[in-house]
This record gives C-alpha cells, sequence and structure tokens, in this order.
C-alpha cells in the first residue's frame, strides 16, 4: 500500500500532466480554426480545378497524343505510395490511422505481384511503418522547420514525384491522408495522383462548349503538373486541420481522464490518512487503558 506521501506526490504528478494537457488543448483549438479554414477554403477551387481537367482528360480520352501523366506508362507493375503525417505525436490515432491504411494498401500491391516503393511526409508516418516496411522506403520528406505548410512544400514533394516518375522509377503514385470532417472524425484517404484519376471530379462540359488554343493535350502537359501539386497541397492543408482536431480531442481525453484520476487518488489518500489517524486513536486509547 503506497504511503501518504507517496499518494499526494501522485496526485500532485497528475495535477501538473493535466496543466499540460489543458494547455495543449487550448493551442490545439486556436491552430484548429485556422487550419480548419485553410482546407475548406482549399476545397473549391481543388474541386474545380479537377473538374477541368477532368473535362479535359474526358475529351483527350485514349489518344496516342494524351500526355503520359494522364495516359500512364502502359504498366501498374510498380507503385509509388506516399505516406502524409504529421511531424509530431500526441494527436490520438491520427498518425496511426494513416500508416495502417498504407500498409494494408502494401500488403494488397504484394500480394498481387506487384513492386512497392514508399516515400513519407512527415517523421510519425516513417516511424510508424519503418519496422515493418523499411526496406521499402526510397526518401523522406522532413517538414519539422516549417513552421506553416505552403504551396512551396507542397510543389518540391511533387518535383521529387515528377522526377522519379521520368526516370521511369514507378508506374502508379498514390497518397495517403486524412479528410478533415470536423473535431472528432477524420477520414484515413488513398488517392491516385499518377496517372491522373478523376473518377470524384464532375466534368463540367468545357470541351462541349468551348475549342482551346492551344490543344487540350498542349493545355493538360501544362496543367497535370500542377494537378499533382495542387492535390498534394490539398491533402497537407486537410492533414493539417485533421492533426489540429486529432490533437484537440486526444488532450481533451487526457484532461478529462486526469480529472478522474484525481478524484481517484484524493479519495485512496483520504481513506489511508483516516486509517493512519484511527490506528493512532487506537494506540493511544490502549496506552491509557493499560495505566
Amino acid at each position: 500500500m503506497p504511503s501518504l506521501k507517496d499518494l499526494k506526490n501522485r496526485i500532485q504528478s497528475v495535477k501538473n500532466t493535466r496543466k499540460i494537457t489543458k494547455a495543449m488543448q487550448m493551442v490545439a483549438a486556436a491552430k484548429l480554426r485556422r487550419a480548419q479554414d485553410a482546407a475548406e477554403a482549399s476545397r473549391p477551387y481543388t474541386e474545380r480545378f479537377n473538374a477541368v481537367l477532368g473535362g479535359l482528360a474526358a475529351s483527350v480520352g485514349g489518344s496516342d497524343s494524351a500526355p503520359k501523366l494522364l495516359s500512364g506508362t502502359g504498366s501498374d507493375q510498380t507503385h509509388l505510395l506516399v505516406v502524409l503525417t504529421a511531424e509530431r505525436g500526441l494527436c490520438g490515432g491520427f498518425n496511426a490511422n494513416i500508416a495502417k491504411l498504407a500498409r494494408v494498401k502494401a500488403a494488397e500491391l504484394s500480394a498481387a505481384g506487384k513492386t512497392v516503393k514508399i516515400l513519407t511526409v512527415g517523421k510519425k508516418g516513417r516511424d510508424a511503418i519503418k519496422r515493418d516496411l523499411g526496406d521499402l522506403f526510397i526518401g523522406h520528406v522532413d517538414l519539422t522547420e516549417v513552421k506553416r505548410v505552403g504551396y512551396d512544400n507542397a510543389q518540391d514533394i511533387a518535383r521529387d514525384i515528377l522526377d522519379r516518375f521520368d526516370a521511369a522509377e514507378f508506374d502508379v503514385a498514390t497518397i495517403f491522408y486524412a479528410k478533415f470532417v470536423n473535431v472528432v472524425t477524420q477520414i484515413p484517404t488513398a488517392q491516385q495522383i499518377i496517372p491522373a484519376s478523376f473518377e470524384g471530379a464532375e466534368a463540367d462540359g468545357a470541351s462541349t462548349l468551348y475549342d482551346y488554343e492551344p490543344s487540350e493535350e498542349a493545355i493538360l502537359a501544362d496543367l497535370l503538373p500542377r494537378g499533382v501539386a495542387t492535390q498534394i497541397f490539398a491533402a497537407l492543408l486537410e492533414n493539417g486541420a485533421s492533426e489540429q482536431g486529432a490533437r484537440m480531442s486526444a488532450m481533451d481525453n487526457a484532461t478529462r481522464n486526469a480529472g478522474d484520476m484525481i478524484d481517484k487518488l484524493t479519495i485512496e489518500y483520504n481513506r489511508s490518512r483516516q486509517a493512519v489517524i484511527t490506528n493512532e486513536l487506537i494506540e493511544i486509547i490502549s496506552g491509557a487503558e493499560a495505566l
């Protein structure tokens, strides 16, 4: 049975932890507002951009002049998995859920006889899957020193991926991230970016209303690399909002759990203290009767 001093020290330690988790919750709440606004503001542009590209891609179809980013290499043997996670932890299952989805996808591809390569963005994702899939890593992007993720960061990641595609290092690229819904819900998502896929985008019918100058193929050749960067940037923004939402929820739960633990320890402390006082009274009374 712990002594009164041990219980008192533990209660104080849990109180200090509760102060930290409460402060982290408030910081995450403040960051969440900015991150959520940024993610929601990017969605209309991304959806419209993909709709325009989808319309152009539909008009080009499977012609021989279609850009390679649209038509692909003609094979799907080698897959590049780009895992986007956070640089920091203490955000519940946010990083683990993305890493789990990537591991499941890698296992499916390996079982089908495909070659899998992994590029990680964020050290938490790298650490989560390094033990199982470390031999498949081909690169890592460190954003630790980046205070606020911007389009330049997405361009750098996209440029690295496109250079690898031009060097014939892979045939299909898929990004993994968490789509922000609300504070308690973040959906792990896998999205193919190479070859370009517009299944979720509604074609705007532009190809039937406008004549393009230059040709659709030339426009696609210029826009598709930007589309890769745009999709990565949107995924980074979604990840940013999801991370802060998950951290806010996790720290709120930690604060509540710390409060419950303090209550239980306080009850145990009071009971132990009462037992000590009772024993002292019994000793005093027994001594008095002995006299």
